[in-house]
């Protein structure tokens, strides 16, 4: 609903109803420039807003903050997020489809991982990436703001030395793994690729629901070193895990 200054100041009450009551936004008007916009109030982080997942709908102007404002607002709030380049990306639960298909994945590797020192977890699982500079190879340095993610799946090999005194990890994953999703492709296969490469994981898994696809990249000081894909009716094998290797169609038939 779009109203002018002077109606909405005439008639304040009666919008603010609509706002409060229908959940309706109210776009304020001064000479016929957009100039203002009301809201239903949600929380105090809805102001930081950059992405959020399945709700296109918004216009949230893109701005970015620092980590420790990230930080701030995420150890006070019950809400997924994901903080990337500086901005907030709101997570959405999961599908049920999604979930399946991590399940399936989870229990081949935690049958591999079993008596090793490495483990799987999953997510929710808050995952610290210092990513670095590596425009001038012989100068590699840390980027100022880190991102802080939940990998779908990560493997972790460090961790005797990366629990916290709140009980939090602070590595780096050996091996990180996403299920895309129309919300989240282009996160995961851009920024997310991205943010792995450049802090130090060595491979990284991207699980393809709707083609039934998964590819495996595996890096070497901060950049792709090799990369395979893999569809119905092959085997994806880790590079870095010897003998970890995932049956695809195993992964995405008889679900339910």
């Amino acid at each position: 609903m779009i109203v002018s200054a002077s109606d909405l100041r005439n008639n304040f009450s009666e919008y603010l109803s609509k706002v409060t009551e229908n959940n309706e936004e109210v776009i304020i008007t001064k000479n016929n420039v957009r100039v203002a916009r009301l809201v239903p109030y949600v929380s105090d982080i809805e102001r930081y807003f950059t992405v959020k997942e399945n709700a296109i709908n918004y216009d949230y102007e893109r701005k970015t903050i620092s980590f420790d404002e990230f930080m701030e607002i995420y150890e006070k709030s019950n809400t997924r997020m994901e903080f990337i380049n500086g901005e907030i990306y709101v997570l959405s639960s999961p599908s049920i489809f999604h979930q399946a298909v991590l399940g399936n994945l989870y229990i081949v590797f935690k049958e591999y991982f079993k008596d090793k020192k490495c483990k799987p977890f999953l997510a929710p699982f808050d995952v610290i990436f210092r990513k670095k500079d590596i425009r001038d190879p012989n100068s590699i340095k840390d980027i100022k703001e880190p991102d802080l993610l939940q990998p779908d799946l990560i493997v972790l090999c460090d961790l005797e030395n990366n629990i916290n005194e709140k009980g939090r990890y602070t590595g780096i994953p050996s091996l990180t793994l996403e299920i895309l999703s129309a919300s989240t492709k282009n996160i995961d296969l851009i920024y997310k690729l991205n943010t792995y490469m450049t802090s130090g994981v060595s491979e990284y898994w991207i699980v393809d629901p709707d083609n039934k696809t998964i590819m495996i990249y595996s890096f070497k000081n901060y950049r792709i070193d090799k990369n395979d894909f893999y569809k119905m009716g092959e085997i994806a094998k880790s590079f870095k895990f010897e003998g970890l290797s995932v049956n695809v169609e195993s992964i995405f038939e008889e679900l339910f």
